[in-house]
Protein backbone atom coordinates (compact mmCIF):
# COMPACT_ATOMS: atom_id res chain seq x y z
CA UNK A 1 0.00 0.00 0.00
CA UNK A 2 1.35 3.67 -1.01
CA UNK A 3 2.22 5.68 2.29
CA UNK A 4 -0.69 8.45 3.03
CA UNK A 5 0.38 11.58 1.19
CA UNK A 6 -0.09 15.16 1.97
CA UNK A 7 0.15 18.48 -0.31
CA UNK A 8 3.64 19.93 -0.35
CA UNK A 9 7.07 18.80 -0.14
CA UNK A 10 8.46 15.03 0.65
CA UNK A 11 10.49 16.79 3.39
CA UNK A 12 10.64 19.39 6.39
CA UNK A 13 13.98 20.52 4.76
CA UNK A 14 12.62 23.79 2.94
CA UNK A 15 9.78 25.23 1.34
CA UNK A 16 8.44 25.00 -2.03
CA UNK A 17 9.20 28.24 -3.91
CA UNK A 18 8.79 28.81 -7.50
CA UNK A 19 11.72 31.79 -9.02
CA UNK A 20 9.37 33.71 -10.54
CA UNK A 21 7.50 34.09 -7.50
CA UNK A 22 9.94 35.46 -5.62
CA UNK A 23 11.56 38.96 -4.68
CA UNK A 24 14.49 39.96 -7.13
CA UNK A 25 17.72 39.05 -6.35
CA UNK A 26 19.99 41.40 -6.91
CA UNK A 27 23.82 40.77 -6.52
CA UNK A 28 26.57 43.56 -5.84
CA UNK A 29 27.42 46.22 -8.94
CA UNK A 30 24.90 45.32 -11.15
CA UNK A 31 26.27 41.42 -11.59
CA UNK A 32 23.59 39.83 -13.31
CA UNK A 33 25.55 35.86 -11.93
CA UNK A 34 27.55 34.73 -9.03
CA UNK A 35 30.15 32.14 -9.68
CA UNK A 36 31.60 30.05 -7.23
CA UNK A 37 34.38 27.80 -8.08
CA UNK A 38 33.76 24.62 -4.95
CA UNK A 39 37.66 22.47 -5.64
CA UNK A 40 36.94 18.99 -4.55
CA UNK A 41 39.94 17.92 -2.36
CA UNK A 42 39.46 15.20 -1.50
CA UNK A 43 41.23 11.34 0.08
CA UNK A 44 40.48 8.26 -1.06
CA UNK A 45 41.18 5.46 1.16
CA UNK A 46 43.03 2.33 0.13
CA UNK A 47 41.16 -0.19 2.08
CA UNK A 48 37.70 0.31 3.33
CA UNK A 49 37.21 1.89 6.09
CA UNK A 50 35.05 -0.85 8.75
CA UNK A 51 31.39 0.66 8.76
CA UNK A 52 31.93 3.32 6.68
CA UNK A 53 29.63 3.43 3.01
CA UNK A 54 31.16 4.08 0.01
CA UNK A 55 28.88 5.77 -2.59
CA UNK A 56 28.02 3.91 -5.03
CA UNK A 57 29.35 6.50 -7.51
CA UNK A 58 32.74 6.79 -6.63
CA UNK A 59 34.65 5.92 -10.00
CA UNK A 60 37.21 3.31 -10.41
CA UNK A 61 37.92 3.62 -14.09
CA UNK A 62 34.25 2.57 -14.91
CA UNK A 63 34.21 -0.55 -12.53
CA UNK A 64 33.49 1.07 -8.91
CA UNK A 65 35.87 0.34 -6.35
CA UNK A 66 38.07 -2.47 -7.19
CA UNK A 67 39.42 -5.64 -4.93
CA UNK A 68 41.45 -4.10 -1.84
CA UNK A 69 43.73 -2.48 -1.96
CA UNK A 70 41.98 -0.98 -4.70
CA UNK A 71 45.96 0.67 -6.17
CA UNK A 72 44.21 1.99 -9.52
CA UNK A 73 41.54 4.29 -7.94
CA UNK A 74 43.63 5.26 -4.85
CA UNK A 75 46.54 6.13 -7.19
CA UNK A 76 44.24 8.40 -9.56
CA UNK A 77 42.45 10.10 -6.86
CA UNK A 78 46.08 10.45 -5.41
CA UNK A 79 47.50 12.25 -8.82
CA UNK A 80 45.18 15.45 -7.94
CA UNK A 81 46.63 15.93 -4.45
CA UNK A 82 50.08 15.42 -6.37
CA UNK A 83 49.60 17.28 -9.42
CA UNK A 84 46.33 17.88 -10.72
CA UNK A 85 45.55 20.75 -7.98
CA UNK A 86 48.70 22.76 -8.57
CA UNK A 87 47.31 22.88 -12.70
CA UNK A 88 44.24 24.46 -11.21
CA UNK A 89 45.92 26.69 -8.69
CA UNK A 90 47.73 28.20 -11.74
CA UNK A 91 44.90 28.48 -13.88
CA UNK A 92 42.20 29.93 -10.68
CA UNK A 93 45.30 32.64 -10.17
CA UNK A 94 45.53 33.62 -13.72
CA UNK A 95 41.81 34.20 -13.75
CA UNK A 96 41.45 36.26 -10.61
CA UNK A 97 38.99 33.22 -9.23
CA UNK A 98 39.10 33.13 -5.31
CA UNK A 99 37.88 29.54 -5.19
CA UNK A 100 35.66 27.52 -2.31
CA UNK A 101 38.44 24.59 -1.63
CA UNK A 102 35.96 21.52 -0.23
CA UNK A 103 38.72 19.69 2.18
CA UNK A 104 37.75 16.64 3.60
CA UNK A 105 39.53 15.71 7.12
CA UNK A 106 42.06 12.91 5.72
CA UNK A 107 43.87 15.69 3.04
CA UNK A 108 43.77 18.41 5.82
CA UNK A 109 45.78 16.55 7.63
CA UNK A 110 47.89 14.45 4.98
CA UNK A 111 48.44 17.33 2.62
CA UNK A 112 50.02 20.63 3.69
CA UNK A 113 51.69 21.91 1.17
CA UNK A 114 48.19 22.29 -0.28
CA UNK A 115 46.60 24.21 2.42
CA UNK A 116 49.34 26.27 2.27
CA UNK A 117 49.14 27.14 -1.37
CA UNK A 118 45.55 27.75 -0.84
CA UNK A 119 46.05 30.03 1.98
CA UNK A 120 48.49 31.82 0.46
CA UNK A 121 45.58 32.48 -2.24
CA UNK A 122 43.32 33.69 0.37
CA UNK A 123 41.10 31.20 -0.88
CA UNK A 124 38.48 29.77 1.88
CA UNK A 125 37.60 26.22 2.96
CA UNK A 126 34.43 24.03 3.36
CA UNK A 127 33.81 21.09 5.35
CA UNK A 128 34.25 18.17 2.89
CA UNK A 129 33.35 15.10 5.70
CA UNK A 130 36.52 12.43 6.40
CA UNK A 131 37.28 10.86 3.48
CA UNK A 132 35.63 10.50 -0.10
CA UNK A 133 35.01 6.86 0.68
CA UNK A 134 33.21 7.68 3.77
CA UNK A 135 29.84 8.90 3.24
CA UNK A 136 27.36 10.00 5.71
CA UNK A 137 24.34 8.25 5.50
CA UNK A 138 20.76 7.46 7.30
CA UNK A 139 22.82 4.02 9.11
CA UNK A 140 24.55 6.37 11.40
CA UNK A 141 22.91 7.39 14.75
CA UNK A 142 22.43 10.81 15.69
CA UNK A 143 25.70 11.08 17.75
CA UNK A 144 27.68 9.24 14.74
CA UNK A 145 26.49 11.83 12.53
CA UNK A 146 27.84 14.81 14.64
CA UNK A 147 30.73 13.16 15.41
CA UNK A 148 31.90 12.80 12.04
CA UNK A 149 30.54 16.41 11.24
CA UNK A 150 32.45 17.83 14.12
CA UNK A 151 35.62 15.78 13.24
CA UNK A 152 35.53 16.86 9.80
CA UNK A 153 34.90 20.34 10.74
CA UNK A 154 37.56 20.14 13.21
CA UNK A 155 40.05 18.48 11.20
CA UNK A 156 40.06 21.56 8.29
CA UNK A 157 39.62 24.32 11.46
CA UNK A 158 43.04 22.96 12.66
CA UNK A 159 45.07 22.51 9.26
CA UNK A 160 44.13 26.30 7.65
CA UNK A 161 43.61 27.76 11.25
CA UNK A 162 40.24 29.74 9.89
CA UNK A 163 36.60 29.52 10.53
CA UNK A 164 34.98 26.98 8.42
CA UNK A 165 31.12 27.43 7.78
CA UNK A 166 30.51 25.81 4.96
CA UNK A 167 30.12 22.14 3.67
CA UNK A 168 29.94 19.49 0.72
CA UNK A 169 29.07 16.65 1.99
CA UNK A 170 31.16 13.50 0.43
CA UNK A 171 29.64 12.89 -3.07
CA UNK A 172 26.72 15.22 -2.07
CA UNK A 173 26.08 12.69 0.59
CA UNK A 174 23.43 13.14 3.61
CA UNK A 175 20.70 11.59 6.14
CA UNK A 176 17.66 13.56 7.31
CA UNK A 177 19.54 15.17 9.68
CA UNK A 178 22.18 16.19 8.11
CA UNK A 179 21.18 20.14 7.55
CA UNK A 180 20.27 20.66 11.41
CA UNK A 181 23.42 19.09 13.11
CA UNK A 182 25.42 21.48 10.12
CA UNK A 183 23.28 24.27 11.30
CA UNK A 184 23.98 23.47 15.26
CA UNK A 185 27.76 22.91 14.65
CA UNK A 186 28.27 26.48 13.22
CA UNK A 187 28.15 25.64 9.34
CA UNK A 188 25.86 28.91 7.13
CA UNK A 189 26.18 26.98 4.06
CA UNK A 190 25.53 24.21 2.19
CA UNK A 191 26.25 22.85 -1.59
CA UNK A 192 24.81 19.24 -0.74
CA UNK A 193 21.03 19.79 -2.64
CA UNK A 194 21.02 21.14 -6.60
CA UNK A 195 17.98 22.19 -6.81
CA UNK A 196 17.62 25.76 -8.11
CA UNK A 197 19.16 28.70 -9.96
CA UNK A 198 19.50 31.12 -6.15
CA UNK A 199 20.53 30.16 -2.98
CA UNK A 200 17.29 29.65 -0.47
CA UNK A 201 17.09 29.09 3.35
CA UNK A 202 16.57 25.79 4.78
CA UNK A 203 14.00 24.92 7.43
CA UNK A 204 16.34 24.10 10.84
CA UNK A 205 14.98 24.31 14.20
CA UNK A 206 18.03 26.39 15.41
CA UNK A 207 20.13 29.29 13.70
CA UNK A 208 20.74 29.48 10.04
CA UNK A 209 21.46 28.03 6.52
CA UNK A 210 21.27 28.73 3.39
CA UNK A 211 21.35 26.14 0.44
CA UNK A 212 24.18 27.24 -2.40
CA UNK A 213 22.77 24.85 -5.25
CA UNK A 214 25.59 23.43 -7.21
CA UNK A 215 24.80 22.59 -11.01
CA UNK A 216 25.14 19.26 -10.21
CA UNK A 217 25.16 18.38 -14.30
CA UNK A 218 28.14 20.47 -14.61
CA UNK A 219 29.99 18.62 -11.92
CA UNK A 220 33.19 17.60 -14.06
CA UNK A 221 32.70 13.77 -12.37
CA UNK A 222 28.97 13.52 -12.75
CA UNK A 223 29.35 15.55 -16.69
CA UNK A 224 32.81 14.10 -17.86
CA UNK A 225 33.46 10.77 -15.96
CA UNK A 226 29.97 9.29 -15.18
CA UNK A 227 27.77 10.56 -18.19
CA UNK A 228 30.58 10.30 -20.81
CA UNK A 229 29.98 14.15 -22.16
CA UNK A 230 33.39 14.68 -24.49
CA UNK A 231 35.51 17.12 -22.11
CA UNK A 232 35.92 19.99 -25.07
CA UNK A 233 31.77 19.79 -24.66
CA UNK A 234 31.83 19.80 -20.92
CA UNK A 235 33.43 23.28 -21.82
CA UNK A 236 30.71 24.24 -23.54
CA UNK A 237 27.96 23.46 -21.14
CA UNK A 238 30.08 25.59 -18.60
CA UNK A 239 29.85 28.78 -21.30
CA UNK A 240 26.08 28.20 -22.40
CA UNK A 241 24.76 27.76 -18.64
CA UNK A 242 26.75 31.35 -18.01
CA UNK A 243 25.45 32.66 -20.73
CA UNK A 244 22.25 31.81 -19.86
CA UNK A 245 22.49 32.83 -16.59
CA UNK A 246 23.68 36.80 -17.21
CA UNK A 247 20.70 36.62 -19.69
CA UNK A 248 17.97 35.10 -17.16
CA UNK A 249 19.94 36.98 -14.40
CA UNK A 250 18.99 40.84 -16.01
CA UNK A 251 15.71 40.24 -14.39
CA UNK A 252 16.48 38.70 -10.81
CA UNK A 253 20.46 37.41 -10.27
CA UNK A 254 21.90 33.91 -10.59
CA UNK A 255 24.04 31.40 -8.58
CA UNK A 256 26.62 29.09 -10.76
CA UNK A 257 28.28 27.10 -8.03
CA UNK A 258 30.53 25.32 -10.51
CA UNK A 259 32.04 21.65 -8.86
CA UNK A 260 35.24 20.87 -10.04
CA UNK A 261 37.83 17.70 -9.31
CA UNK A 262 42.06 17.62 -9.26
CA UNK A 263 41.72 14.12 -10.22
CA UNK A 264 39.68 14.66 -13.11
CA UNK A 265 39.74 18.03 -14.68
CA UNK A 266 43.83 18.20 -13.67
CA UNK A 267 44.75 16.06 -15.58
CA UNK A 268 47.11 17.74 -19.19
CA UNK A 269 44.44 16.63 -21.82
CA UNK A 270 41.16 18.47 -19.50
CA UNK A 271 43.12 21.53 -18.34
CA UNK A 272 42.66 23.69 -21.34
CA UNK A 273 38.95 22.96 -20.64
CA UNK A 274 38.91 24.53 -17.29
CA UNK A 275 41.19 27.28 -18.57
CA UNK A 276 38.55 28.12 -21.75
CA UNK A 277 35.48 27.97 -19.15
CA UNK A 278 37.13 30.69 -16.94
CA UNK A 279 38.44 32.87 -19.77
CA UNK A 280 34.58 33.03 -20.94
CA UNK A 281 33.29 33.28 -17.58
CA UNK A 282 35.67 35.99 -16.11
CA UNK A 283 35.82 38.62 -19.11
CA UNK A 284 31.96 38.87 -19.11
CA UNK A 285 31.05 42.45 -17.02
CA UNK A 286 27.72 40.89 -15.31
CA UNK A 287 30.00 38.11 -13.17
CA UNK A 288 30.78 38.75 -9.68
CA UNK A 289 33.69 35.71 -9.05
CA UNK A 290 32.95 34.48 -5.06
CA UNK A 291 33.30 32.41 -2.71
CA UNK A 292 30.44 30.61 -0.79
CA UNK A 293 30.82 32.71 2.15
CA UNK A 294 30.08 35.60 0.22
CA UNK A 295 27.60 34.79 -1.50
CA UNK A 296 26.07 33.68 1.77
CA UNK A 297 26.65 36.83 3.90
CA UNK A 298 25.38 39.07 0.86
CA UNK A 299 22.14 37.21 0.48
CA UNK A 300 21.66 36.92 3.95
CA UNK A 301 22.06 40.88 4.79
CA UNK A 302 19.86 41.67 1.79
CA UNK A 303 17.54 39.11 1.00
CA UNK A 304 17.35 36.95 3.47
CA UNK A 305 13.97 36.52 5.13
CA UNK A 306 14.32 37.82 8.56
CA UNK A 307 13.74 35.12 11.48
Amino acid sequence: MPGYRTPGMDHPHYDWSALPDRPVLRWPNGARVAVCVVVNVEHYDLEPVAGSVTPTSMPGGGRGRGPAPDIATYSLREYGNRVGIFRILHVLKKYGVKATVALDAATAVRCPAIVRECLARGYEFAGHGLSATQAITSRMSEAQERAYISEALNAVRAATGKEVTGWLGPEYSESARTPAILADLGVTHVFDWPNDEQPYEMNIPTGRLIALPTLLELDDVYAHWHRRVAIARWEQMVKDAFDRLAMDGQSSGRLMVLSIHPWLIGQPHRIKSLEGALAHIAQSPDVWMATGSMITEWFTRHHAAKS
